[in-house]
């Protein structure tokens, strides 16, 4: 009789080891898909353009990289990182922008998308703290996408610097380590090195292309032209439209916005006349003594 207890006990105890290891691996199944999960379900950050996403291999902004969009102000380089940054606010994800030419208009930004209350801003106050900034954001993890615009220095008066291949290799390994996107604006004059390169152009106000000029991906030299109602369409552009029209007869309809000073509506002679003495020449002081010795 003992015997046989002892042998239900021997058998209760295998069937709990096994019901506990089948409950374990369960866990760890689970615990494996929950970790996988993010990474699947934002590996890329799509723009919501199909022809610009298709210009990247894995069909938008791959996270844990660097990306460069290099152009010309108003070519549309701005406006493209700002889709990256809405289209990670659609997931809920957080953002930052290191917005080195103190430049960045929020209610603009809103404009295209952009959640403010989830969207990190921040104004180095020098110049060499703008890439220490990006590459601390970036390697915190805490954000799906940051964005380093280096397109002016500090200030509006401030000169473009060049990335040095150190800090762009500094850049791409912030990325790398916390599994987001870092977007570098920069201008054709001063790009950076060493990391995936698009450049973007305005096509004579008809619309903007978006060309990949350097990726280690592969896609190198594929370009994609656009409207500008692709990149803007709260302007409600139709089939493309223009962002300037010029009125028929070659007369440009745009208001000029240039004010005339305040002394030249008074009178009409500007500063001149309203101080002779000061600005405008004197009489010949030869000429008053000639006249006195005359009188004399």
């Amino acid at each position: 009789m003992r015997a046989a207890v002892e042998q239900r006990v021997e058998v209760g105890a295998e069937r709990s080891a096994g019901s506990s290891g089948s409950v374990v691996e369960q866990l760890r199944e689970r615990i494996r898909q929950l970790q996988a999960a993010p990474r699947r379900y934002l590996a890329v950050l799509r723009t919501g353009m199909e022809a610009v996403d298709a210009l990247l291999p894995a069909g938008g902004f791959p996270l844990g990289q660097a990306v460069e969009l290099c152009g010309e102000a108003a070519s549309g380089r701005t406006s493209l990182a700002l889709s990256a940054v809405a289209a990670a606010h659609k997931e809920e994800r957080l953002c930052a922008w290191v917005d080195g030419p103190r430049e960045l208009y929020p209610p603009a930004a809103a404009a295209l998308g952009v959640d403010l209350e989830r969207l990190l801003i921040v104004r180095p106050q020098a110049p060499e703290q703008r890439v220490w900034a990006a590459v601390q954001l970036a390697r915190s993890g805490a954000f799906a996408c940051v964005v380093l615009d280096l397109t002016r220095g500090i200030g509006s008066t401030g000169r473009t610097s060049r990335v040095a291949l150190a800090e762009a290799r500094k850049l791409a390994d912030a990325a790398e380590r916390g599994g987001g996107l870092l977007l570098l604006l920069t201008s054709p004059d001063a790009p950076a090195d060493g990391m995936t390169r698009l450049r973007t152009e305005a096509q004579d106000g008809k619309g903007w292309s978006v060309e990949v000029v350097r990726s280690r991906q592969g896609g190198t030299g594929t370009r994609a032209e656009l409207p500008w109602s692709v990149l803007y369409p709260e302007l409600g552009l139709e089939d493309g439209g223009r962002m300037l029209d010029v009125a028929e007869g070659g007369v440009d309809a745009t208001p000029d916005f240039l004010r005339e000073q305040s002394s030249v509506l008074r009178n009409g002679c500007g500063i001149l006349g309203q101080r002779p003495g000061r600005d405008a020449p004197m009489p010949s002081l030869r000429e008053g003594l000639d006249a006195a010795g005359a009188a004399h």
